[in-house]
């Protein structure tokens, strides 16, 4: 990237003082020019990049900031390549958005410029999860939709995610060609801004039973539900959109004992209660298990803000509550709808379940032990729409997940979906509960069952261009001089998602990995662990997957099994000096 002088920068910002801007931008951007050098080189020393998955930045003025302007470029962009897809007849878009600051009037905005561009838009009324937003465009047969949501992020972020006609974000090779066509927009003069209201539909309750009931479709023991009703279930939505959906689906499948956290209750987009509004993080879900522990709750969950991942708290066997992590919540779900298809003789024969190369393996090992196929794709769920639109004719997806805390059960939805998993792990709360045992008791017999997998990840942040060529560095030192041993034990397999190559190192030979392009490696090792290494795509950061694992031999032997196996993850950290 060519980094620009203070000289055009100004320029750069100057052109932003023009009356096709309005009054607030003016403002902001003459006050960054005369007071602060600092706020306008951050703005516009580049431009905030549409990227495979649309748009995520700061909000503020400038071409490196989330706005009307930036946003309304990607939305011009993204209305030309649907045009020059089908032909501009009868063309629908479906829009969601969370409760982020300024997620209603870039929403707004969004539907402005897509009827202006004579499509027929599907706005909801108010905040929405984003798997509604997926359901939203199947049923409605949209062409496309967008969600106004930067996931987990900071306060000060916003963003964009593109979807496409199946419900799932966009991938090869619309992705490439709406990037381009967001790339030609060249000014503000071009974007659309004057909508239709007449092009404009508002979706709200009618939409929302809809979804409900594709999501009740889920439920696999709604008898069990009846007899244990009763169940404590705290649930957070940590401000978000959560709150719309996820108390009446638990009560739509039978739950009757649903506390929340008043305070968290509260729609914010500042989400003033916690640090980060991210259900992988514990903060996050502390004011939930201090209303568990008061109200001797079973079992708590918690939302991000959009509402398609899913963090939930369990009590161990000393009935003190513990975080589950996203591959153990994906573990339990997997083995819940395989167990009690088999039970409930729902089997067909054509179905399978999905995980991304980073999830954990354990996941293979329990189909494997259910007779059902598997299959691995890269980070991302719009790789597991891919995959299911993909098999639609010959196989039946009915679930899967990865482990940063996202879970689909069922194809009515092409995206994570933390509604439908909300409700079916409280199911699992309860059929757990008929078999005498907590979730958790449930998770160790699964380990000692099929083995008990141990996974971390650790994310070095290196932030700017340095931090970007730093990063890029350690992938090409390991690409290109791979470790022979990692903790004295012997590398003996190699994938390489860039190159497309699984390399076994025993055997000297090679196999070609069926999966798009990706800058991800994977070492595998002789004593069954794994390291997966991949530079994360929204943020200034790389990240390690660390996987071992080890027999369970009876529930009794978990704790001192784990401390071995968290102790082989820490000597493989160690040894690749990662500390």
């Amino acid at each position: 990237m060519n980094m620009l002088s203070i000289d055009q920068i100004r320029i750069k910002a100057g052109s932003w003082l023009g009356e096709e801007f309005n009054d607030e931008t003016r403002k902001e951007v003459r006050e960054m020019l005369d007071n602060d050098e600092k706020k306008l080189i951050d703005a516009f020393y580049q431009d905030l990049e549409f990227g495979t998955g649309g748009l995520r930045g700061i909000m503020g003025s400038g071409t490196n900031r989330m706005n009307i302007y930036t946003l309304g470029m990607a939305t011009q962009g993204l209305s030309n390549y649907i045009v020059k897809q089908c032909e501009n007849s009868g063309i629908s878009v479906a829009i969601a958005y969370d409760c982020r600051n300024n997620s209603r009037y870039f929403a707004e905005t969004t539907a402005n410029i897509f009827s202006a561009n004579g499509f027929y838009v599907y706005l909801f009324e108010s905040l929405r999860p984003t798997p509604e937003l997926s359901f939203a465009i199947r049923y409605y047969k949209c062409q496309s939709g967008v969600v106004i949501t930067a996931s987990h992020n900071p306060p000060e972020y916003n963003g964009y995610k593109a979807y496409w006609n199946d419900g799932g974000q966009v991938v090869a090779p619309h992705d490439e060609g709406i990037i381009n066509e967001v790339r030609k927009i060249s000014s503000v003069n071009e974007i659309r801004f004057d909508g239709k209201k007449e092009k404009i539909k508002i979706l709200g309750k009618e939409t929302d039973d809809l979804f409900l009931k594709e999501v009740h479709k889920m439920s696999l023991n709604p008898e069990i539900i009846d007899k244990f009703s009763d169940i404590g279930i705290v649930y957070t939505p940590i401000h978000g959109a959560g709150i719309t959906m996820v108390p009446p689906a638990l009560k739509m499948y039978g739950f009757k004992n649903i506390i929340s956290v008043p305070e968290q209750d509260k729609i914010d987009g500042n989400f003033p209660t916690v640090k980060s509004p991210n259900p992988e993080e514990p903060d996050a879900l502390k004011m939930a298990i201090k209303k568990a522990v008061e109200t001797g709750a079973e079992l708590v969950m918690a939302t991000d803000p959009d509402a398609d991942r899913l963090g939930i708290a369990v009590k161990d066997r000393k009935d003190e509550f513990i975080l589950l992590n996203g591959n153990q919540t994906g573990v339990l779900l997997v083995w819940y709808i395989l167990s009690q298809f088999k039970e409930r003789k729902k089997y067909r024969g054509n179905e399978y379940i999905i995980k991304t190369i980073v999830t954990s393996d354990l996941i293979e090992r329990i189909a494997e032990g259910y007779n059902v196929e598997y299959f691995n794709v890269l980070t991302g769920f719009k790789f597991f729409a891919e995959l299911i639109r993909k098999n639609e004719r010959s196989k039946k997806y009915i679930g899967g997940g990865e482990e940063s805390y996202g879970f689909l059960p069922g194809d009515y939805v092409r995206d994570k979906d933390a509604v439908a998993s909300c409700a079916l792990v409280a199911e699992a709360t309860a059929w757990s509960k008929s078999k005498g045992m907590s979730l958790f008791e449930l998770l160790l017999d699964i380990y000692v069952q099929f083995g008990f997998y141990k996974e971390k990840l650790i994310n070095i942040v290196r932030k700017g261009k340095e931090g970007a060529d730093e990063i890029k560095a350690m992938m090409t030192g390991y690409r290109n001089n791979p470790p022979e041993k990692i903790n004295n034990s012997r590398v003996i397999k190699i994938n390489d998602y860039e190159k497309q190559i699984s390399y076994d190192i025993l055997k000297g030979s090679k196999t070609i990995i069926d999966l798009t392009k990706s800058d991800v490696l994977q070492f595998f090792l002789e004593d069954g662990s794994k390291i997966s290494v991949r530079p994360s795509g929204t943020e200034p950061k790389i990240k390690f997957y660390f996987s071992v694992n080890s027999t369970l031999k009876s529930v009794d032997k978990f704790e001192e099994t784990e401390i071995v196996l968290d102790n082989r993850i820490n000597d493989i950290i160690k040894d690749m000096r990662l500390v």
